[in-house]
C-alpha cells in the first residue's frame, strides 16, 4: 500500500482517538482512597506482625518442652556432625525387579518371634510383681471391709465406706504395678489419664449409679424396708445393689390396684435416679403420714352441726390409733426446733365446690395403714348419717343441674 495512502487512512482516526484527562472530581476522591489503603496496609503489617510473634512464642515453648520432657534419651548417645549421606542408588539396580527369598522371609519371622519372646521373658518379673500389687490390695481391702462390718453399726454405711477403700487399694495397686512394668513414670500418666478418660467415657452409666450407691449409703436417704418414691416409683425397698435398687411395688391411682398397698411386683431401677429425682421417704424417721376423707355435704345442711358430728364419729375410730404418733411427731419436731401445732385428735375441714360443699376428715395414721382406716372411718361415718336424727340436718351432695324452660309464642297458638 503506498505511504501516502497510508497517512490519509490514519488522519481521521487519530481525530477519532483523543485522551481524555482524569476527571476533576476522581482527582478529588484520589487523596482518600490512598489513605484508606495506606490504614489497611498498616493494620495488615501489624496483624503480620503479631501473627509473627505468636508463632515464635509458640515455638520457643514446644522446643522448652522437648528439651524439658523428651529427646534426652535418643540424643544422648548421639554425636555432633556424625550423620552421613547415604550414596544415591543405582538407576539399574531400581528398575530390577525384587526377588522373594523364602529363606530370609522366614529368618525374619523367627528373629521377631524370638525378639518377643525375650522381651516377655523380660517383662515377666516386672508382671509377677504387679500381679502381687493386686493381691496385696485385695487382701487388704477384706481385712478393712471385715473391720468396718465388726465396728460400724450401720450396715449399708460400713458396706459403702469399704467399698471406697477397696477401690483406693485397687488403684494405687494398678498404678504401681503399670509403673513397675512400663519404667517410665512419663509413660505411665499419659496411659493411665487415656485409659481413665475413655473408661470414664464408656462405663458413664454404671459410674453414676456406682455414685448414686455409695451417696446413698452414706447419706442414708433410704433404706430396705422403707416406703419411698423415686420418679414413677412407688413402693418398699427390698434389695440395695451397688448398680440397681429393686422395690416392692405398691399401688396407686394409675395403677390396677388404687390403694396405697403391694401390688406383688418388683421394680429394679439404676441408682443414678438418686442423683436426678426427688426421693420421698414415708417411713424413715417417722412412719406415719397424715391421710384424709372427703364427704359431700349439701348447702342445706347445718355444717356446724355436721362438724361436731363428724369430728365425734373421727375421735371413735382413729382417736386411739392417732394418740402415740402425734406424740412421736411433736416431739420430733421440736427436736429440729420446728415450731408447729400438733393436733391430737382428727379435724374437721370445710371446702366450698361446685353445687356443694366438702367435708374433710384430715388424720394421722401408720403410712401401711391408710387404705385400713379410711374404709373404717367411711362406714362408721355412713352409718351414722343415716340414722334418722341426721336425716334433716345432714344432707348428702350430689351433683346438680338446673334447666331453664323458655315459653314460645308459636307453642301457644
Amino acid at each position: 500500500m503506498p505511504r501516502r495512502l497510508r497517512k490519509r487512512l490514519a488522519k481521521p482516526m487519530k481525530s477519532r482517538i483523543r485522551l481524555r484527562p482524569p476527571a476533576r472530581r476522581k482527582a478529588a476522591h484520589s487523596p482518600r482512597r490512598k489513605v484508606n489503603a495506606r490504614a489497611y496496609e498498616r493494620g495488615a503489617r501489624s496483624r503480620l506482625k503479631k501473627f509473627r510473634q505468636g508463632t515464635a512464642l509458640a515455638v520457643a515453648l514446644t522446643a522448652v518442652l522437648l528439651l524439658l520432657f523428651g529427646g534426652v534419651e535418643e540424643t544422648a548417645g548421639q554425636e555432633p556432625n556424625s550423620t552421613k549421606t547415604a550414596p544415591a542408588p543405582n538407576e539399574s539396580a531400581v528398575k530390577q525387579p525384587i526377588k522373594a527369598d523364602p529363606e530370609a522371609s522366614l529368618e525374619e519371622a523367627t528373629t521377631t518371634i524370638r525378639d518377643f519372646l525375650s522381651v516377655f521373658y523380660g517383662l515377666l518379673p516386672k508382671i509377677l510383681i504387679a500381679l502381687l500389687f493386686l493381691v496385696a490390695a485385695w487382701l487388704l481391702g477384706k481385712a478393712f471391709r471385715a473391720v468396718t462390718h465388726r465396728f460400724l453399726r450401720g450396715w449399708e454405711r460400713s458396706e459403702a465406706i469399704a467399698a471406697l477403700v477397696r477401690i483406693a487399694f485397687f488403684l494405687i495397686a494398678i498404678g504401681a504395678g503399670l509403673s513397675v512394668v512400663a519404667g517410665d513414670p512419663r509413660a505411665l500418666v499419659g496411659s493411665v489419664g487415656l485409659a481413665g478418660l475413655a473408661l470414664s467415657w464408656a462405663l458413664q452409666t454404671p459410674i453414676e449409679s456406682f455414685t448414686g450407691w455409695v451417696l446413698n449409703a452414706l447419706r442414708d436417704y433410704y433404706r430396705p424396708g422403707d416406703r419411698i418414691a423415686v420418679g414413677e416409683v412407688f413402693g418398699d425397698v427390698y434389695r440395695i445393689d451397688i448398680l440397681t435398687t429393686t422395690v416392692w411395688e405398691a399401688g396407686g391411682p394409675d395403677k390396677h390396684v388404687a390403694g396405697a398397698q403391694p401390688t406383688g411386683a418388683f421394680i429394679t431401677f439404676p441408682n443414678w435416679e438418686i442423683l436426678r429425682s426427688n426421693i420421698i421417704n414415708y417411713s424413715r424417721d417417722f412412719p406415719y403420714v397424715w391421710d384424709e376423707v372427703a364427704f359431700a355435704i349439701a348447702n342445706e345442711s347445718d355444717l356446724a352441726y355436721t362438724v361436731e358430728i363428724f369430728r365425734r364419729v373421727a375421735r371413735e375410730v382413729v382417736g386411739p390409733v392417732m394418740r402415740k404418733p402425734a406424740a412421736e411427731y411433736r416431739r420430733l419436731l421440736e427436736r429440729e426446733r420446728l415450731a408447729f401445732d400438733v393436733e391430737d385428735e382428727p379435724q374437721v375441714y370445710f371446702s366450698l365446690a361446685e353445687a356443694w360443699t366438702n367435708c374433710t376428715i384430715r388424720y394421722l395414721v401408720p403410712v401401711r395403714q391408710r387404705r385400713r382406716w379410711a374404709s373404717e372411718l367411711i362406714l362408721a361415718l355412713s352409718i351414722e348419717t343415716a340414722r334418722p336424727e341426721h336425716q334433716d340436718r345432714i344432707i348428702g351432695g350430689y351433683p346438680r343441674r338446673e334447666v331453664d324452660l323458655l315459653e314460645d309464642s308459636r307453642l301457644r297458638s
